[in-house]
């Protein structure tokens, strides 16, 4: 070169990762143990073989160092990618074909893939373009609903109908619609039988649940926060929460956080009473 310095060039690509890759992977995924909990769960619970995991794990490697992954499975979840690798993982999908039913991530990296994904793709069934995330920073001062309790695999019946219904009014659309409900029944009884569901059942009827979802030693997430509507404003939320906040922080992991919709107001000021704050934000594009 004309100033006599060699210059290297700088080399990228997209690959699918396997096991050899497992112990970079989690050291990146560790990074952030909170808002990568999820597939951080997924891959310590089936490594980076697809088919235990269901799913491809996909990374950008840049000079032969992954910097960024992108999880491929029902959710396509970005994870700490920056615009070239937003660029590089939404070519990778475009080219493989719209195999998840959404979309998940930080705003930046997910409202980069759809502008790319989204003339391909859409129209999206629905778009939620801020999600915050929250991390319970505070011990609980609230008393704890003394009735919440680990479900038990022989009320999976019971638990079953009210999960269907948060979902459905969650995220629009029935759980059960597709199978006839066998795989999320399926889910759904593995949270009970780990000791991972959580409700207030009085008379056959659930009157408070949730469940903790992901997994790992650092952190775990808490989905699936409902109130049956007859019962709606009576305290049964906040109580309910904080009950479950004390189970996952003493018997499930250090850190507990949640993702709701920015526009759900009440869910937010009980998450806030109960000792959750605002620590990112994500979003969400579902087909």
């Amino acid at each position: 070169m004309a100033d006599g310095v060699m210059r290297v060039l700088r080399t990228s690509t997209v690959r699918v990762l396997d096991g050899r890759d497992l112990e970079a992977v989690h050291a990146l995924l560790d990074r952030d143990p909170v808002g990568n909990v999820f597939v951080s769960s997924r891959l310590r619970a089936a490594g980076l073989d697809p088919l235990r995991l269901g799913a491809e794990v996909w990374g950008y490697v840049a000079d032969g160092e992954i910097t960024a992954l992108c999880y491929s499975g029902a959710n396509l979840v970005p994870v700490d990618a920056g615009p070239e690798a937003v660029r590089r993982f939404a070519e990778h999908a475009r080219w493989r074909g719209r195999r998840c039913s959404s979309i998940v991530g930080p705003v930046p990296a997910v409202r980069g893939m759809w502008e790319r994904l989204g003339p391909v793709w859409g129209p999206a069934r629905a778009i939620r373009a801020r999600q915050p995330v929250m991390e319970l920073l505070a011990v609980p001062r609230a008393d704890p609903d003394p009735l919440v309790r680990r479900v038990r695999p022989d009320e999976l019946d019971v638990l079953l109908p009210a999960c269907i219904a948060m979902f459905t009014e969650e995220v629009g659309v029935a759980p059960d619609s597709g199978d006839g409900g066998a795989l999320y029944r399926a889910r759904v009884e593995e949270l009970v039988r780990s000791g991972r569901a959580f409700a207030r059942i009085e008379d056959g009827r659930v009157v408070f649940k949730a469940e903790v979802g992901a997994v790992t030693p650092y952190a775990c997430q808490v989905q699936g926060v409902w109130v049956h509507p007859d019962l709606r404003g009576r305290g049964h939320a906040a109580a309910g929460m904080v009950a479950v906040a004390r189970f996952a922080r003493i018997g499930i992991a250090p850190r507990v956080t949640l993702y709701v919709n920015d526009y759900n107001a009440p869910a937010r000021a009980v998450y806030r009473r109960v000792g959750f704050r605002e620590v990112g934000e994500v979003m969400s594009v579902l087909f």
